[in-house]
């Protein structure tokens, strides 16, 4: 097979082929090691890359094949964020700061190795992951592969230009306040922060003070699924698994269009962003859905309470994580300093309020199924300058184009990032699906029928072409 046909396939279908004896995992992952040695100098992907173990792991997946050893993700390379812990690596959060190499894997890592999956690497985010942009002073920027004068988003920006450039079935990011579903809008990608609590995030408990997610960016919404089928194990999975679930039609569905700003957040949205959600609510009229304009009822603290478990979140991530805090950015050293002087009355009051708030927001799925939105509002920044801005800047304009995102992490609920075309520069545009919480199913299979009436997965950047 075509070595590009073969690592812009995809996960799902890279599974496939491996299990039908098409190719084999070693020829998999040495033709996504070959891309990386290619384009990874120019995108700045990975921090680490495991080219003798994944050679290894892909030389065992090969022999389990061969004895009849069927697993979801056999021998296919997967990439995983470096705020998660691979054994034997350190989890360096995109810093100089780190404890170096931790012992165990992760609890999601030993869940993607038990359904099969090689780990090819670890990939970059910005120092402790909170930026909507992968800069960092002690590895470099992320670029964007199409456009490298740009960022893919962050703090999954590593992920995101990884599987945008086939250098990676799909890869595991994690969703504190927008992480997994902007850079995956930016880059053209689906991304998916699953309901709160099923892909497991342990050992980094309760992330974010509660906030943050794992989950997948992936080529194609089947993609997505498999790495859930790999990763979810709980009462709420449909029957067949995810997969199955996204190769089904979703029903008639009533889906609530907003462009509502939730208050609190910088009211700006881009004309493109705006269209993108007109083009997709118009879509899945046509598809039979019942789409109507209903706004969320967004709580007025919602903005703030999320702000704030943000600020204490990183400091806690310092405390826990950092013992070389000297090596941290300045920036970095004093949003810590200010989410550590939150009092913790004002701390438990935000954790306290998600109860009312979501109960608040709730009421919109007694009239609808899924809501639509804008993804991120606006297209990506260009490299450096979300890495230039001080703790002032961050706390300002951090979460400017995440209008829509946050949110949904106070609530738990799932959100997807869709591909919806592309701007007048010529970059990808994302929509936003949210569901009830649990329907991780329900965004799985509404997002694969818009994904075959509007396909994206066979558009390649020009970096990677």
């Amino acid at each position: 097979m075509d070595p590009d046909t073969l690592a812009f396939a995809g996960a799902a279908e890279q599974a496939r082929l491996i299990r039908d004896g098409e190719v084999s995992s070693r020829e998999l992952v040495e033709t996504t090691l070959a891309r990386i040695d290619r384009l990874d100098p120019v995108l700045n992907a990975y921090r680490v890359v495991f080219a003798e173990r994944a050679l290894a792991e892909a030389d065992q997946a090969d022999a389990r094949r061969g004895a009849g050893n069927e697993r979801p993700l056999l021998g296919v390379p997967v990439a995983i964020k470096d705020d998660v812990d691979v054994a034997g690596e350190a989890t360096a959060w995109g810093t100089a700061a780190h404890a170096g190499p931790v012992a165990r894997d992760a609890e999601a890592v030993q869940r993607l190795r038990a359904a099969g999956a090689v780990i090819i690497g670890k990939t970059l985010v910005p120092e402790m992951t909170m930026l909507p942009a992968t800069d960092t002073t002690t590895f470099g920027s992320v670029r964007n592969p199409w456009d490298l004068t740009r960022t893919p988003g962050g703090s999954s920006g590593g992920s995101a230009a990884a599987t945008a450039a086939g250098l990676c079935g799909v890869a595991l990011g994690s969703d504190g306040a927008g992480s997994i579903r902007n850079p995956a809008a930016w880059t053209g990608m689906f991304g998916i922060k699953p309901t709160r609590d099923r892909v497991p995030v342990a050992p980094h408990a309760d992330a974010w003070q509660g906030l943050s997610v794992n989950g997948p960016i992936a080529r194609t919404v089947a993609d997505a699924a498999l790495f859930l089928d790999a990763t979810i194990d709980d009462a709420g999975v449909p029957e067949g698994g995810f997969a199955a679930a996204a190769a089904r039609e979703p029903g008639r569905l009533r889906i609530a269009v907003s462009t509502k700003v939730p208050t609190g957040a910088l009211p700006y949205i881009g004309k493109e962003e705006r269209r993108a959600v007109a083009a997709t609510a118009e879509l899945l009229r046509g598809l039979g859905h019942d789409v109507v304009e209903r706004d969320p009822d967004y709580p007025p603290t919602i903005w703030p309470s999320a702000y704030l478990r943000v600020l204490r979140g990183i400091s806690d991530d310092v405390a826990a994580s950092m013992p070389y805090p000297e090596r941290l950015e300045r920036r970095t050293r004093r949003i810590a300093a200010i989410g550590g002087r939150i009092p913790s009355g004002v701390v438990r009051w935000a954790r306290e309020a998600e109860a009312g708030q979501t109960r608040r927001l709730a009421a919109l799925w007694d009239h609808v199924d899924v809501l639509l939105t804008p993804a991120a509002v606006d297209g990506p920044y260009e490299v450096g300058v979300m890495g230039a801005r001080g703790a002032a800047g961050f706390i300002a304009r951090g979460a400017e184009r995440l209008t829509f995102m946050p949110v949904w992490n106070v609530t738990g609920q799932p959100g997807a990032s869709v591909p919806s075309g592309f701007d007048d520069d010529g970059l990808p545009v994302g929509v936003q699906l949210i569901g009830r919480h649990g329907d991780d199913a329900l965004l799985l299979s509404l997002s694969a029928q818009i994904e075959g009436a509007r396909p994206w997965a066979g558009r390649r950047p020009p970096v990677a072409a």
